[in-house]
């Protein structure tokens, strides 16, 4: 069997590991990434958050993102029955971009992975992993080519950026069940058809389902008239309808007026598409020689548009201890990457439970809001989940306090 060295292993070239890529060969790092798909290909998560921008600067591929010209994003609006709302994220209380992209991940990914390549990474797809083992003095990776060779590659260190395909979670039985009930989604892409000045393009809509207040459905414009259209909900809820999967999401819609509203021109060109059980958490986030970034390691929900935040904010810090490494540092993984990622999370967890329960909602749709407030409020919607700077980061049950004042 052939055998391969190199410095850095990354399995999966979505963001975490595309962005993950780029930082380390700014370190010199030799880097090869295996990636199972063919790209472009389609995935979730289509709306970003503006501390993301952080990252793909730093890694170098700003300028290809901005040039390959997605949807402008600036904020979140939120509806719910006649209630309304929207947080504008260059009105926010942490410093740093205040504005990002809504994207279609296929070709967003694609454009970060030639990023990637660009800047010296080797990139393989449809190389799949198929056994790991991280019990020797190097990981080692057993890799299946497209043309059924199977070869060998060892690292002085391993990236999981597997995203769902949660890789060394799988094969090192690191997973662990997650805090959330089971939840599910259905989702497509339409021709949404939506009048000129009815809709905010520049926005991601959160909308509210008039009855149930832990179903909402996500609207994504993108730039060429096309938008993401997903529900969320408890798999319980999901399973009383019937028909397709779109047939589905379009009954459900059909039960909330004001977004039915807005789509009644949409054209349903492309299959809807169904997710179930997302929620994922892991035993740990590192071990010897390796780390998991992203969705790899934590998946909490897609109400905030954090997954790709988070994986690249991963990215940003496992490569950061991987640098100090290389330099000779002694690297304390648990506290210099789990525990402030981990901090993160957690913030966001705080928000996106809250949502679920309802309080959340009543403070955002709440008529008599602080200013100041809500630009601290803006900053975690806008990404800026690790700036200790702000109250409701550095003491998350600070939303308690506030939902009670709500309520009152």
């Amino acid at each position: 069997m052939r055998h391969e060295q190199t410095e850095i292993l990354i399995i999966g070239a979505g963001p975490s590991g595309s962005v993950a890529a780029g930082l380390l060969r700014q370190q010199g790092r030799q880097v090869l990434v295996i990636e199972k798909e063919q790209f472009p290909r389609f995935s979730i998560g289509e709306s970003l958050l503006p501390q993301s921008m952080e990252y793909i600067e730093a890694a170098g591929f700003l300028q290809d993102v901005v040039e390959a010209g997605f949807q402008y994003k600036n904020g979140a609006a939120f509806q719910r029955g006649e209630k309304q709302t929207q947080f504008d994220f260059r009105d926010k209380f942490s410093k740093g971009w205040g504005t990002t992209y809504q994207v279609q991940r296929a070709d967003f990914d694609h454009v970060l992975a030639k990023a990637a390549e660009k800047a010296g990474a080797e990139v393989r797809y449809r190389h799949q992993v198929v056994t790991v083992n991280v019990d020797g003095e190097r990981p080692q990776v057993t890799v299946l080519s497209p043309e059924g060779e199977t070869y060998q590659v060892s690292a002085r260190f391993l990236l999981d950026a597997s995203g769902f395909g949660r890789i060394l979670p799988r094969l090192l039985d690191l997973e662990t069940p997650s805090a959330f009930p089971l939840r599910g989604a259905y989702f497509t892409h339409v021709q949404d058809n939506i009048p000129s000045g009815s809709f905010d393009r520049n926005k991601i809509l959160i909308s509210v389902h008039p009855e149930h207040v832990d179903v909402w459905f996500w609207t994504i414009p993108f730039s060429n008239g096309r938008c993401s259209q997903g529900v969320v909900a408890r798999t319980e809820f999901l399973e009383r309808y019937s028909g397709t999967e779109t047939e589905r999401l379009q009954a459900i819609i059909a039960e909330t007026p004001t977004l039915a509203s807005l789509l009644k021109d949409a054209v349903w060109d492309t299959p809807a598409r169904k997710l179930t059980g997302y929620a994922a958490n892991v035993k740990s986030l590192w071990g010897p020689g390796y780390a998991l970034l992203g969705n790899a390691g934590e998946f909490l929900d897609p109400v905030f548009s954090s997954g790709v935040t988070i994986a690249v904010k991963s990215a940003s810090l496992a490569t950061a201890a991987i640098a100090r490494e290389f330099a000779g540092e002694k690297v304390d993984w648990q506290a210099d990457y789990a525990d402030p990622l981990k901090g993160g999370v957690d913030a966001f967890r705080a928000f996106v439970e809250s949502w679920y329960a309802g309080g959340f909602q009543d403070v955002i749709f709440h008529q008599d809001q602080s200013p100041e407030i809500r630009r601290m409020i803006a900053a975690i919607l806008a990404g800026y989940a690790w700036d200790k700077q702000n109250p409701y980061v550095a003491e998350p049950r600070r939303l308690k306090t506030l939902e009670q004042l709500c309520a009152v």
